[in-house]
């Protein structure tokens, strides 16, 4: 006798969308069957709903030092605050990151950011690797050992985002350090994700905007510009089919990031892209608006040619994800900045991401409901280790699902968000919302009520495929 059976749903599996029923035992999924075929203790009714994997949202930066005021040091929400929202959002894991600087260790600092996250989240998580600066070669030869124990992925800037200040540390990774960590990474079975920008290109242009007086943050695109872009898109890549290491470009900003990585996973290398839903439902303009720096990240909002490669690039390809690059602030932090040089960036976008992502893409696009399951849940598990535990509804995997009701017709205002003071979601009209959030078998959110705590979420050992290492094989 199973503990649940979900019946009445349309349900989106690994294998297609059916009226199955789903039974778990306690925090598996223990049977995807035909209706009527299950028996257990208690039922759950999912008529009208759509049953789809618990989201894994794979670019997040809680509890992260605010690197746009370096004279008030700051950090952006802890995980207690803002995996309150994913659960009311319909996501069930997330990837965090921890900065691995000059002077550090690769094992203390997974160490320290583990216990940071301890008892404090909502739902399931776990972390990227980043590596920063001047490097010391010793830290590389840690990576072996670090996929070993369950981390197997990493990330490269190949920018600093922002000027040099002297109380700003910088993450910008150089190239021939890139080079050095692709060969460890390839070696021990990772992958490399990688926020491409060309270093030359951006601060160049910090250093021309501001001799030309044009400081106001609404020419953050002319800034982090589209070539700039594509320049590191293509090196990192060139890098990439040199080494045989799988490449994960986060916050893919433009029509040229979209092409090059299309081109590379044509040729058959494990090339795979993020793009972020401010980037595909927000262009530059909107930086103009009276609240247009809510929907700013890094790199930047660009054209609305930009907008349509993205859209494509989700709802066919050659994009793998839909991502937030979360980092949750208040509205007046976020506000605070003006000009080029410290405007705030990352969003509160995790609670908005499945809903979004659904009116977006489902509703209005025609996006097949695979591939919704694919690019908000599935594909990350895939890529960064955690199928098919997670971005499944098959028997093994664990029971993290999430219910969307189609028939929800509502604009967004501020009282539907739970994690800040601000959504950058406010005003936007949507049809279809997650209205309940399964984790691991247990009902953490259900229309609308937070039934779940911060002892919930637990730290999970990840493996990446070795078809994920070889080829684009999602």
């Amino acid at each position: 006798m199973l503990d649940l059976v979900i019946r009445n749903g349309q349900v989106v599996t690994p294998h297609g969308v059916g009226a199955w029923d789903v039974g778990i035992q306690g925090e598996s999924i223990a049977a995807v069957a035909a209706p009527g075929a299950l028996a257990a203790d208690r039922g759950m009714d999912a008529t009208g709903k759509i049953v789809v994997p618990g989201g894994v949202d794979p670019h997040c930066h809680l509890a992260h030092a605010i690197m746009s005021h370096p004279e008030e040091p700051s950090e952006t929400m802890g995980p207690e605050d803002d995996t309150r929202g994913m659960a009311f959002g319909g996501t069930t894991t997330h990837l965090d990151f921890c900065y691995v600087r000059p002077g550090g260790e690769i094992q203390p600092v997974l160490e320290q950011r583990a216990a940071r996250w301890n008892a404090s989240s909502y739902v399931d998580y776990s972390f990227h690797i980043t590596l920063c600066g001047a490097l010391d070669l010793k830290v590389f030869d840690q990576i072996g050992d670090a996929v070993k124990a369950g981390y197997p992925s990493f990330k490269a800037f190949t920018t600093n985002i922002l000027p040099p200040h002297p109380k700003r540390p910088g993450n910008r990774l150089d190239f021939g350090r890139i080079h050095y960590a692709m060969e460890r990474i390839a070696a021990a079975g990772g992958v490399l994700a990688v926020h491409g920008e060309d270093e030359d290109v951006v601060q160049f242009n910090y250093e021309k905007f501001r001799a030309e007086g044009r400081m106001g943050g609404e020419n953050m695109y002319l800034v982090h510009s589209k070539l700039s872009e594509q320049l590191a898109f293509h090196r990192t890549i060139t890098l990439a089919r040199a080494t045989g290491c799988a490449v994960y470009f986060v916050h893919t900003s433009a029509s040229e990031g979209v092409t090059e990585i299309g081109e590379a996973r044509a040729d058959g290398l494990p090339v795979y892209g993020e793009t972020l839903h401010q980037y595909a439902c927000f262009n530059a303009e909107h930086y103009k608006t009276p609240r247009g720096f809510c929907s700013h990240t890094y790199p930047s909002l660009k054209f609305p040619e930009d907008q349509a490669a993205l859209w494509r690039g989700l709802v066919d390809s050659p994009l793998s994800t839909l991502a937030t690059d979360e980092y949750p602030t208040p509205l007046a932090l976020k506000l605070k900045g003006k000009t080029i040089e410290d405007v705030t960036g990352g969003n509160t976008g995790a609670e908005a991401r499945m809903g979004i992502g659904y009116t977006e893409g489902v509703v209005k696009r025609r996006m097949s409901l695979e591939r919704f399951a694919a690019i908000t849940s599935t594909n990350a598990a895939k890529i960064f280790g955690l199928y098919p535990k997670k971005g499944a509804i098959a028997p093994g995997s664990d029971a993290d699902i999430v219910f969307i009701d189609p028939s929800v017709r509502k604009t967004l205002t501020k009282d539907d968000f739970h994690v800040s003071d601000y959504s950058p979601w406010e005003g936007w009209q949507v049809q279809g919302w997650p209205v309940m959030t399964m984790l691991r078998g247990k009902v953490i959110m259900e229309n609308g009520r937070l039934l779940g705590d911060t002892r919930d979420g637990r730290l999970v050992a990840r493996k990446v495929d070795a078809r994920v290492l070889k080829r684009p094989a999602c």
